[in-house]
């Protein structure tokens, strides 16, 4: 194929058809993924997220027509590459003081200069990968490469195919990786399934543009939220620290995506949804009012949520946005 046009359009999610020994095993595999991911957190997790780099992923995936969950998985890759190679450079870097000591080896300079010189190449190959995990749509090197040329790149089709091979095996080709979409999804099937009888496409809808959202404005969201947390608006280094499992939570992200959209479309099952997501994932209903309200405070302003937390008698801090005093 020469262009990235979908092979087929890609069905939207089928609510209602799922059967509950199926939804049950699919929930304890994606919180236990969750959990593990959490647990094994690298320190750098989040720093190949910002809003620039999301932006630019977002926006070459709505020019060769991926759907959303290719632009998700896109700069989840390029996040999870990014850190390993971060790793890798560093390592290397240790094992040659030695010798760059003796005027041998390669500088720091040299290695950052490794990153920043195959940036730009390294996400488009994400992009492409993400692509291909999807399977309904398919970005051609050609493709790529005109874009690439576009920017004043002049990588070589054999170039491209070399950086695809370097995502993948740094990535132990492991690039099947779970979005907050799929989390999302989930929960949906979930509350239908438990009776929330709510109209799941234009709710799906606009859980789609609030995790669009979500992820071009992640710092501002999760700054208000651990100024919420430590009900403190500077917060100490150890304290953002701590926080990072709660940036890299995507179970606190979809549980918090969703109540604010039943905020938005159906106020008035609004209270009975967080108790219903509260009692499927163990999040407290604290956690999901504050996670709504930072949400709606960067679109609109608004503080109803924090206010309307007070009749939802959740008293303790939750079990995600720990008190970290």
């Amino acid at each position: 194929h020469t262009n990235a046009s979908p092979l087929r359009p890609r069905p939207g999610p089928v609510f209602g058809g799922v059967a509950p020994g199926v939804i049950e095993d699919t929930l304890i595999y994606l919180a236990t993924e969750n959990e593990q991911y959490l647990s094994e957190l690298p320190a750098q997790a989040g720093c190949f997220k910002d809003t620039q780099i999301v932006e630019f992923i977002f926006l070459l995936s709505e020019k060769w027509h991926l759907d959303h969950l290719a632009r998700y998985q896109a700069v989840e890759l390029l996040e999870r590459f990014m850190i390993k190679q971060v790793e890798q450079i560093c390592k290397s870097s240790r094992e040659n003081v030695g010798s760059h000591e003796r005027g041998e080896g390669s500088s720091w300079s040299s290695l950052n200069n490794q990153i920043y010189d195959t940036f730009v190449l390294r996400l488009v190959s994400c992009v492409q990968l993400a692509s291909k995990v999807s399977l309904h749509y398919n970005v051609s090197h050609d493709t790529a490469l005109k874009f690439l040329q576009s920017l004043k790149y002049s990588y070589t089709k054999q170039e491209l195919l070399e950086s695809e091979l370097a995502v993948l095996k740094t990535l132990h080709f492991q690039i099947n990786v779970s979005t907050p979409l799929a989390y999302v999804e989930l929960l949906l099937e979930v509350l239908g399934h438990n009776g929330c009888l709510l109209p799941a496409k234009p709710l799906h809808q606009m859980c789609i543009q609030l995790l669009d959202f979500s992820y071009l404005t992640r710092d501002a969201i999760y700054n208000t939220l651990l100024k919420i947390a430590i009900e403190n608006a500077t917060p100490s280094k150890l304290q953002v620290a701590k926080f990072l499992t709660v940036k890299e939570d995507f179970m606190l992200l979809a549980v918090g995506i969703i109540s604010t959209s039943v905020f938005i479309l159906n106020p008035e099952h609004w209270k009975q949804v967080v108790e219903h997501l509260n009692s499927i994932t163990g999040i407290t209903s604290q956690s999901i009012l504050e996670f709504s309200y930072a949400v709606l405070k960067h679109i609109t302003g608004s503080t109803t949520p924090q206010q309307h937390s007070r009749n939802c008698g959740t008293k303790a801090p939750g079990n995600r946005i720990l008190a970290l005093h």
